[in-house]
C-alpha cells in the first residue's frame, strides 16, 4: 500500500561504506557498542521515534555481517542494495520504497553510523522541514575556522558567521530527492549530502539546528564518546 503524503515517514539509511577511515576489520556501522552493532543501535533509535513508519537499510553487495530481521520496534525493516557513492545508496533506497510511498510523501534520510539523534529534533525537523519543502538538521559552527596551505600551515581564519555543519536526517519529497540524485549522477556531480543534489536543482532546504551530541562515528575517539552517550541513556 502506498503512503500518502501526509501519513508517518519512511527513513531511508545508507549502511553500504566501509568506513576506511575508522580502520576496523569490520565496516564501522557493524562495530559493537555494548553488545550490539552501531547499526542496530541507529535503527532502534529511528523506529521508536513516532513519526516513522518503516526503515530502508541499503547494504553494500554481498554484505556478510548484516541479520536479515524484517521489523524493527514493530516497524518494517527493509533491505535494498546500495552502489559505490553514498548518493547511489540513498537512490536505491528511494527507488525501493516506490510503491510504498508517493513521490510527493517526504522521507527521512539517516546515517548509519549517527546512533544519538534525539526524538526531539526529528519531531522539529518534521514539523518545520514538512511546511519548508524539505530541510536539515545541522548546526551552527562555533569554533574559529581556519583555511590551511598545502603545508599544513594557517593561510586564513575564515568567517564562521552563516557556517553550519550539516547533520542527518535530512527530509525531502521521495520523488524530488530522487530525480535530484539522478540528476547529479547523470552530470557525474559528487554530491555528499541530499541536501547538496537538492541544492544543484535550485531549492534552498530549511537549516533546522539539531544537538551538537548527534554525532557521526568516524574515527575511534568518535566511537569512545558515542558509547559514553549511549550508556547515559
Amino acid at each position: 500500500m502506498m503512503v500518502a503524503a501526509d501519513s508517518a515517514l519512511w527513513c531511508v539509511v545508507p549502511a553500504a561504506g566501509r568506513g576506511a577511515r575508522f580502520g576496523a576489520e569490520v565496516p564501522k556501522q557493524y562495530v559493537s557498542v555494548a553488545g550490539k552493532p552501531l547499526l542496530r543501535w541507529t535503527l532502534e533509535r529511528l523506529a521508536a521515534h513516532p513519526r516513522v513508519a518503516g526503515i530502508v537499510v541499503v547494504l553494500s553487495a554481498g554484505d556478510r555481517w548484516w541479520s536479515a530481521d524484517e521489523h524493527i520496534g514493530g516497524k518494517p525493516l527493509l533491505t535494498a542494495t546500495g552502489g559505490d557513492e553514498r548518493a547511489d545508496s540513498v537512490l536505491a533506497g528511494l527507488v525501493a520504497l516506490e510503491t510504498r510511498v508517493a513521490d510527493d510523501a517526504f522521507v527521512l534520510v539517516h546515517d548509519a553510523a549517527r546512533p544519538c539523534v534525539r526524538d526531539a529534533d526529528i519531531t522539529r525537523l518534521v514539523e518545520l522541514g514538512s511546511g519548508a519543502g524539505g530541510a536539515l538538521l545541522a548546526a551552527p559552527l562555533r569554533d574559529t575556522l581556519k583555511r590551511a596551505d598545502a603545508d599544513g600551515r594557517v593561510a586564513a581564519t575564515e568567517p564562521r558567521e552563516s557556517r553550519w555543519r550539516a547533520l542527518t536526517p535530512q527530509l525531502f519529497r521521495r520523488g524530488e530527492l530522487a530525480a535530484a540524485l539522478a540528476r547529479a549522477r547523470a552530470d557525474g556531480a559528487v554530491v555528499t549530502d541530499e541536501a547538496m543534489a537538492m541544492e544543484r536543482v535550485g531549492y534552498r532546504p530549511l537549516l533546522v539546528e539539531g544537538s551538537d551530541d548527534n554525532i557521526k562515528v568516524t574515527t575511534p575517539a568518535d566511537l569512545a564518546r558515542v558509547r559514553a552517550l549511549l550508556a547515559g541513556n
